[in-house]
């Protein structure tokens, strides 16, 4: 009779770096008793990780002394095993795009609301954000050794940036990704964002810092989206306790805060 050793071992040759309980059960016909013995003895020895209720990890002899895997490697079975969207962003998506400064164990999804607890498991952190407006255009598909994951774009990796700008680490932290994100966005994903895109104060602060990178053939666009309707000053950094006072630029900006660098 097989073990869950050999089994992760073919699980592995097939590129496959996840599996949920359910499917251990109606791969090994053993008893729930001897499973849960021999999957309690793999985490004991970081062989593998129970990332979350019924769902595991495997770890590759390559990946043991970090104890974790890339999240693209099992994103998109451990939400098929929730059943809920996702894609992954902010900074893990801005990771993907070049962004070679962020680092690997800190992972960032957004998803839908209700809300999921954060998950800390050995040296895996995976941070959830949730959206009550789920994007119609923007979320891409990318490619991983275990098969295909969504991933934001860079236009919506940047807005999502930004308007989480104070859970994130602040202004100049976010902006020092956005210089990077800037040489990936087009203005094809521009248009998709700026058609169904909600906070408007997000697109000001968007194409400010962009115009203020040269970036008008960007701009534009985004500047005539929110011209289409009134809107009102607004703090390029997020403060309820300050209001915006009077602005000299067209985004209507009020630039409370110094930034490093530019975009």
């Amino acid at each position: 009779m097989e073990s869950i050793g050999a089994h992760l071992t073919k699980l592995l040759a097939g590129e496959i770096y996840s599996f949920s309980w359910e499917e251990l059960r109606q791969s090994i016909l053993k008893s729930e008793v001897s499973l849960r013995r021999e999957l309690s003895r793999l985490v004991g020895k970081k062989k593998i990780i129970n990332l979350r209720k019924g769902f595991y990890l495997i770890l590759p002899p390559a990946y043991l002394t970090m104890g974790r895997l890339t999240i693209e490697l099992y994103v998109d079975k451990l939400f098929q095993y929730l059943n809920r969207p996702y894609y992954v962003g902010l900074y893990s998506a801005a990771r993907l795009y070049g962004a070679s400064h962020q680092q690997v164990h800190q992972n960032y999804i957004i998803i839908p609301l209700p809300a999921l607890l954060d998950i800390e498991k050995n040296e895996i952190v995976i941070n959830f954000f949730t959206t009550a407006k789920w994007p119609p255009k923007n979320i891409l598909q990318k490619k991983s050794d275990a098969g295909y994951f969504k991933v934001s774009s860079p236009a919506l990796t940047i807005a999502d940036l930004l308007h989480y700008q104070t859970k994130l680490g602040g202004l100049n932290r976010v902006n020092t990704t956005l210089q990077e994100l800037a040489e990936e966005i087009t203005e094809e994903d521009v248009s998709d964002l700026i058609s169904w895109y909600p906070h408007i104060s997000t697109l000001q602060r968007m194409g400010y810092l962009l115009e203020e990178g040269q970036m008008d053939h960007i701009t534009q666009p985004i500047f005539n989206r929110i011209s289409m309707h009134s809107f009102y000053p607004v703090l390029l950094s997020p403060d309820k306790t300050k209001k915006a006072g009077a602005v000299d630029n067209r985004w209507k900006v009020f630039v409370n805060q110094e930034i490093d660098g530019d975009v």
